[in-house]
C-alpha cells in the first residue's frame, strides 16, 4: 500500500517525501510541475537512496487522477498541490479558486470512488486572517482575508462536510506558520520564481548577490524593534509533522486541525541578524512601507499537535538560517544552479 503525495515536488512536499521514504513508506508523487521542478524528485531519490514513483499529472484532469488510483494500491493521501502566492491570488482570484478548490474536489471525488478515506491536508495559518491575539490556537476564529487563504479555508470546510457525510473518513488539517530552511544536505530547498515573497529566500538571494538589498516592510509596529514578528519553522520539522499526522489518520477516524509552528515569535530584524551571525556577512536592507494586511505579531500555540500527534518542532532559528544558506550557496540559480567558488 502506497502513500500518494500531491504536489510532492514542491518545497514542503519534497522534504516530506524524504521523511516518508526514510520511514519506510512507498510513495507516489503526483505533480503538474506548475510551480516546482522535477529535479527535486531526483534529489529526493539521491538523498534517500530509495525509489519513488513520479506521475506528471494535473489534479484538474480527473481521468488522469483516476488512472493513478487504478494503477496503484493507495492507502492514504498527503495533499500539498495548490497555488500559493498571496499577491498573485489577489490579482488572479478565479485562477486560484479554480485550481485549488476544484483540484481538491476532483481528488476527493476520486478518493471516495476508490474507497481511500485517509487524508492529510496542507492548510495554512492564513485561515486565521488578521488576528493579533497570540498565541494562535486552533479555536481562534477563522477569517481569511485574501483569495489564497480563502481557498485553504474553503477546502477545510469542504473536508468537514465530507466527514459529516461519511464518518469513515480520517482527515488532518495542518495549519502551517512560516516554513523556512532546507534539507541539511543542501540538495533541496525553497526555489521561488522571481523575487521571493518570503523573508528567508529574499535574504539568501541578497547574500548570494542575486538581489541588491532586502526590503523590510515596516519598522513602526508595536514590537521590540518595530518589525513584524512571525513564527518560523524549519521545513524538516514541518515534514516530520506530516508523518505524525499520517500515522494519526491511518489509525483513527475523524477530522482535526493542528497548528504546526514553534510557538516562538522572531522579528524580521532578529531573523536577519541570526542569518548574519550564521554566514558572517552583513546584509544590506531598506525599510519601506508596511504591506496591507500585515499584523504586528503572529505565532502559534502548537500544544495540540504535541499532545495529540506527539510532534514538536526541534530546530532553532540558527539551524533554519544555516540550512537555508547551504541550499542557496550550493544552488545559486535554484535546482539548475552552480556551487559558489
Amino acid at each position: 500500500m502506497a502513500i500518494l503525495v500531491t504536489g510532492g515536488s514542491g518545497f514542503i512536499g519534497s522534504h516530506t517525501c524524504i521523511e516518508l521514504l526514510n520511514a519506510g513508506y512507498e510513495i507516489i508523487v503526483l505533480d503538474n510541475l506548475s510551480n516546482s521542478h522535477v529535479e527535486s524528485i531526483e534529489q529526493v531519490r539521491e538523498i534517500t537512496g530509495k525509489s519513488l514513483i513520479f506521475e506528471h499529472v494535473d489534479l484538474l484532469d480527473k481521468n488522469e487522477v483516476m488512472r493513478v488510483f487504478t494503477s496503484y494500491s493507495i492507502e492514504a493521501v498527503i495533499h500539498f498541490a495548490g497555488l500559493k502566492a498571496v499577491g498573485e491570488s489577489v490579482s488572479k482570484p478565479l485562477f486560484y479558486y479554480h485550481n485549488n478548490v476544484a483540484g481538491t474536489l476532483v481528488l476527493c471525488e476520486v478518493m471516495q470512488q476508490f474507497g481511500v478515506k485517509n487524508l492529510v491536508f496542507s492548510s495554512s495559518a492564513t485561515v486565521y486572517g488578521l488576528t493579533d491575539k497570540v498565541p494562535i490556537t486552533e479555536t481562534t476564529p477563522l477569517d481569511a482575508i485574501n483569495p489564497y487563504g480563502r481557498t485553504k479555508l474553503m477546502i477545510e470546510e469542504i473536508l468537514r462536510d465530507l466527514w459529516v457525510s461519511d464518518n469513515e473518513w480520517s482527515i488532518s488539517l495542518l495549519r502551517y506558520f512560516n516554513p523556512i530552511g532546507a534539507h541539511e544536505s543542501g540538495k533541496i530547498g525553497e526555489d521561488p520564481n522571481g523575487i521571493p515573497n518570503n523573508l528567508i529566500p529574499y535574504i539568501t538571494q541578497v547574500a548570494v548577490g542575486k538581489l541588491p538589498k532586502l526590503q523590510v516592510f515596516g519598522d513602526n509596529y508595536e514590537t521590540a524593534d518595530g518589525t513584524g514578528v512571525r513564527d518560523y519553522i524549519h521545513v524538516v520539522d514541518l515534514a516530520k509533522g506530516h508523518l505524525k499526522a499520517l500515522a494519526k489518520v491511518l489509525n483513527s477516524k475523524g477530522i482535526e486541525a493542528y497548528n504546526l509552528g514553534t510557538g516562538i515569535g522572531y522579528s524580521v530584524l532578529q531573523v536577519l541578524h541570526a542569518f548574519e551571525q550564521v554566514i558572517g556577512v552583513k546584509i544590506p536592507f531598506d525599510v519601506c512601507d508596511r504591506r496591507p494586511g500585515d499584523v504586528a505579531i503572529s505565532y502559534a500555540d502548537p500544544s495540540k499537535a504535541q499532545s495529540k500527534l506527539g510532534w514538536k518542532a526541534e530546530k532553532d532559528i540558527y539551524e533554519m538560517c544555516r540550512d537555508a544558506w547551504k541550499w542557496q550557496k550550493n544552488n545559486v540559480n535554484g535546482f539548475r544552479g552552480k556551487v559558489l567558488q
